[in-house]
């Protein structure tokens, strides 16, 4: 959730933003902070330094905004069939890694729904009910193509 909040102050997006204002947002402080506007070698390289906050920042909140998600819905059914391989969870976050080889990461999930996710093996089935549909996500790596 500390990520969240400090890409959002970063690009100065409110809560509720649509995506086409987020990405005017970003393509803004793209301009202002591109490395290739600055002559002074000092300067490009903090440019460099803030551009690359600011696209880590935008990649962010456009993966986990509600019309990212909807339209990446169906890749994510086919990733939740293939079954959970591992999870790791950490100051509320909850990456969980399929058997298909990708990697969700769900923000801001309790210790006390991680317990009950624990409990029952890290079934997919419990992705489904509880995470996928309570809790921001977001695709970390994509399912590995054989």
């Amino acid at each position: 959730m500390k990520e969240i909040n400090e890409s959002r102050n970063l690009l100065g997006a409110a809560p509720g933003l649509g995506l086409k204002e987020l990405s005017l947002l970003y393509k803004s402080l793209m301009k202002k902070h591109h490395p290739d506007r600055f002559q002074v070698e000092e300067e490009r390289e903090a440019a460099e330094a803030q551009s690359q906050r600011i696209i880590a920042a935008y990649k962010l909140l456009e993966a986990l905004h509600p019309e990212t998600q909807a339209a990446k819905a169906g890749e994510f059914e086919e990733t939740m069939a293939s079954g959970v391989a591992t999870w790791q969870y950490k100051s509320q976050v909850l990456r969980v890694t399929f058997h298909d080889g990708s990697e969700h990461a769900f923000y801001g999930v309790p210790a006390n729904t991680y317990n009950k996710f624990v409990n029952t093996d890290g079934t997919a089935r419990f992705v489904r009910r509880h995470l996928a549909g309570s809790f921001a996500r977001r695709c970390m790596t994509s399912a590995v193509l054989v």
